[in-house]
């Protein structure tokens, strides 16, 4: 990808040549929500690590293949967001810092509006790709992980489990699958790079993994340690 010839670039002429900027837009996930839990009777809140969010290993990562290169992350996740909301900011939280790279990441949200409302999705998807190429701003479209499989033992109150009985049905029930595959033709029909997460999770799955037991929250929030697969995964891409 081009970013990694601007990567090379700045290492070899720091003065004179400009820092790469990569942008994260999406949810939660993105902005680095962890654990969730009842602030009082009627408000789920959630706990915000952004040190561990994967756009900080990224940085990370970059830091040490490039060590002389200062690299500008903008964390443009919102918990609770979805692909929707993420087109109507697009313009405030991403384009207007002029990035060379975004990583877009939508779907655990979408999906709770049911299949019915699968095409509110993918329209806002093309909308965004369309609206970075017209900039000429390379884009990747990461498939975000696997919801629950079942509902935990560890969550014990009610409006939380009810959260979590209704994230397991959609993911054993195929709807989240239908998400993951109406974004991949919005991938294709823009030529848009994939890194595709969703695949890995379901791997692991297949191969016995308790991916539930891999959820911070026993929901949709990754661990610390998982949100590492998507910074590797990620870095991966960048050098295709």
């Amino acid at each position: 990808m081009r970013i990694m010839n601007i990567f090379a670039e700045k290492a070899g002429d720091n003065y004179n040549k400009k820092s790469p900027t990569i942008a994260f837009l999406g949810d939660s996930v993105t902005q680095g929500c962890f654990e969730v839990y009842k602030k009082d009777e009627s408000v789920i809140e959630t706990v915000f690590d952004q040190n561990f969010a994967y756009h900080s290993y990224v940085a990370k990562i970059l830091s040490v293949l490039y060590p002389s290169v200062p690299v500008n992350i903008i964390n443009a996740g919102i918990s609770g967001d979805n692909a929707v909301h993420g087109l109507s900011r697009l313009q405030r939280d991403v384009l207007c810092h002029n990035p060379d790279l975004v990583v877009v990441c939508f779907g655990l949200n979408d999906v709770c509006n049911g299949l019915d409302k699968i095409d509110n999705y993918t329209t806002a998807l093309d909308g965004i790709f369309k609206a970075l190429h017209e900039r000429d701003i390379e884009v990747i479209f990461m498939t975000h992980n696997m919801m629950n499989t079942y509902t935990s033992h560890s969550i014990t109150d009610a409006d939380i489990k009810n959260i979590a009985d209704a994230a397991a049905k959609r993911q054993t029930n195929g709807e989240v699958d239908k998400y993951i595959e109406a974004a991949l033709k919005v991938c294709r029909d823009n030529c848009v790079t994939v890194c595709d997460c969703y695949k890995k999770w379901k791997k692991m799955y297949k191969c016995g993994v308790d991916t539930t037991a891999l959820l911070a929250n026993g929901i949709n929030h990754p661990s610390r340690d998982l949100n590492k697969l998507f910074a590797i995964s990620l870095v991966e891409t960048m050098f295709n």
